[in-house]
């Protein structure tokens, strides 16, 4: 039996987040759009320098968002990978959109963008890129190739806060940003999310979107004298009591991330000089992107190989996981792919395995973890 129990993830509380939840009880507005939305609201566009930042109850309504925004419509194509959550393709779904999966690349899980322009054609309305692991896609090659042809590119930001490709803030390179603060996430609500917007023309639609369709926030501003139904739309805010757990966390992002950081490179530290002797992958950092640690994974050479690690793990009491199905491949969609083969998100599908990372787990237990793969991978002749 284990001696040891490492959870795969553990919800971090910095401290403050039960006196700004009080905070915001007692100031007699917890629904949305209170005092502590706003000043996450503020945050975001002061720190990432988003043109609009509006909190929405998870990623998945700020990308729902996203496909209302964008007037998404039946008929309508959107181009998003394979090798992602099902949130990514399900916004636009929604909307009557067929979706055309792109496959990753070859050495990291985020679309490959030289495959991106093979797949548009007249009726293609946007293509939906992902940040895998807070890592950024090419977005000068894809940002060139949407421009060319006239299409918007929505950014899946959910695991990429404070992570950047050439300096420029992930969520604010394409039009529009969803993220999450899902409780697996870097900076956490529970649940929550955001949408940025990086063109002006989109602003005062995603409020209206945001509010049932109606200018009630141009209301409160005092902008009209009274609101009413004019777009169609959900309610898509979270409570303030969200975001005002939320907002203690933003206050201490650079503590967050300088521990999470220091984890993660103590995961690569201990395994780079022989994982990949023995053909496991490690993460893939391209030179254009930061690391925000959000993830720490690895690639086993199959299916077997990515079992066999799972379950010696969790019999040494650490919770290793492997993450998304490809969704061409998936019970709702594989009769309506077109066909085409997707070898690399398939077998990101297959191989990959997340290691816990957060912000309490402890140099000791990164060590442990680490040795235990290393004896696992030797005893097994990982590679050989």
């Amino acid at each position: 039996m284990a001696t040891k129990l490492i959870p795969f993830n553990k919800p971090y509380l910095h401290g403050r987040e039960l006196a700004y939840i009080a905070q915001a009880a007692l100031a007699g507005k917890v629904a949305g759009d209170g005092l502590f939305s706003k000043k996450c609201h503020s945050f975001f566009e002061r720190h990432f320098g988003f043109k609009r930042a509006l909190l929405t109850t998870s990623c998945t309504d700020a990308l729902e968002m996203s496909a209302l925004l964008l007037n998404i419509r039946e008929g309508d194509e959107v181009i998003v990978p394979s090798f992602t959550f099902v949130s990514s393709a399900n916004a636009f779904v929604l909307r009557g959109a067929k979706l055309v999966f792109a496959d990753s690349a070859i050495d990291n899980p985020n679309i490959d963008f030289q495959l991106i322009e093979s797949l548009i054609t007249p009726r293609t309305k946007a293509i939906v890129v992902v940040h895998y692991a807070g890592v950024a896609c090419d977005m000068d090659g894809i940002m060139d190739v949407a421009s060319r042809h006239n299409i918007a590119v929505v950014e899946d930001a959910a695991q990429a806060i404070d992570s950047y490709y050439k300096g420029r803030p992930l969520g604010g390179i394409g039009v529009l940003g969803a993220f999450s603060f899902h409780e697996t996430k870097n900076i956490i609500a529970g649940e929550g999310g955001l949408l940025s917007i990086n063109d002006e023309r989109y602003i005062a639609r995603a409020e209206i979107i945001r509010e049932k369709g109606t200018n009630r926030s141009a209301f409160f501003r005092g902008e009209v004298d009274k609101y009413g139904w004019v777009e169609v739309g959900s309610s898509f805010l979270p409570s303030d009591i969200v975001a005002a757990y939320l907002f203690a966390q933003l206050e201490n992002l650079d503590a967050i991330q300088v521990r999470r950081k220091t984890i993660w490179s103590r995961y690569w530290k201990n395994l780079k000089d022989v994982l990949p002797e023995m053909g496991i992958g490690m993460p893939n950092i391209p030179e254009w992107a930061t690391n925000n640690a959000h993830m720490f994974y690895l690639v086993c050479n199959d299916l077997r190989q990515r079992t066999d690690l799972i379950a010696t793990l969790k019999s040494a009491g650490v919770m290793a996981v492997f993450h998304y199905l490809s969704l061409h491949n998936s019970p709702y969609f594989k009769e309506r792919h077109d066909g085409r083969p997707l070898p690399n998100s398939d077998r990101f599908s297959d191989c990959l395995v997340r290691l816990p990372l957060y912000f309490d787990l402890s140099d000791d237990d990164v060590d442990y973890i680490c040795q235990i793969i290393i004896d696992h991978c030797k005893n097994k002749k990982c590679g050989a």
